[in-house]
């Protein structure tokens, strides 16, 4: 069996490459393949920034797989398959790492609750991003329910759920859906310059900011005061502080060893 998912690593940076062709469709061996890879990235201490990215330019994603729907339909273990692909999910989510989403194309379902588990999505001008499931019958099932009026606000992601149109990239980055858009073409660049200005931080520092983030969006201010204030004492403990403190009175670029 070919393998749909493939990743590589160059100086502090793992690229991470779907290729389904010809829509690159989020189905069972896509998920499993991209489970294996988060895992072997968390590990990797030499990896900082990590990029998400598809084969082709017609479609980041352009959701599930449909075909693998009437096999689930006929499934009295359903909710089990349903629970693994939000594993991947959270674990790509939960990479204590950043990540950037590379939407070179469409990214409708599947392909945008993917893309919502980056922390940083740029898109190009002819990217269209929404959830089309109302039309079949359903709802988004990958957690975009719960990641994108966390993102955007609650009434505006139920319009998109509710009528299944897709908006365009500018529409995405007004609403703060996406982060940047760039010309046709350009997405992967823009991501990878991004990715190496982080690779050039301390990861450590980098880490923690994720989860001073997302863990405090889940608690009320004072606590989520409190949590970035035990993070805040966890990275001066580190050795990069020390290095980046010393570079800041030497007059010097530092040089992180993410420790």
């Amino acid at each position: 069996m070919t393998n749909l998912v493939s990743w590589e690593k160059d100086d502090g940076i793992a690229v991470i490459t779907i290729d389904n062709p010809p829509l690159n469709v989020l189905n069972q061996q896509v998920q499993k393949e991209l489970k294996v890879i988060t895992t072997e990235i968390k590990e990797d201490k030499e990896v900082v920034s990590v990029l998400l990215r598809t084969a082709g330019n017609k479609a980041f994603m352009a959701g599930a797989d449909i075909k693998e729907f009437p096999q689930m339909m006929n499934n009295p273990n359903m909710k089990e398959e349903v629970m693994f692909m939000h594993g991947v999910l959270n674990d790509l989510d939960n990479l204590p790492k950043p990540t950037i989403a590379v939407l070179d194309g469409l990214t409708f379902g599947g392909g945008l609750e993917l893309a919502l588990t980056c922390d940083i999505r740029i898109a190009e001008e002819d990217t269209r991003l929404g959830f089309p499931e109302i039309k079949l019958g359903l709802f988004p099932g990958g957690a975009g329910t719960q990641r994108l009026p966390r993102l955007i606000g609650e009434a505006k992601a139920k319009e998109m759920m509710y009528i299944g149109d897709p908006i365009t990239s500018k529409e995405a980055e007004r609403i703060g859906l996406v982060n940047h858009v760039v010309e046709n073409g350009a997405s992967f660049e823009k991501a990878m310059k991004m990715a190496k200005q982080i690779a050039a931080m301390s990861l450590p520092a980098l880490s923690l900011i994720k989860e001073a983030v997302d863990r405090g969006l889940e608690m009320e201010l004072s606590k989520g005061i409190e949590n970035e204030a035990a993070l805040f004492e966890e990275v001066f403990q580190t050795e990069d502080i020390k290095e980046g403190v010393a570079a800041f009175i030497e007059k010097r670029k530092p040089q992180f060893k993410h420790n």
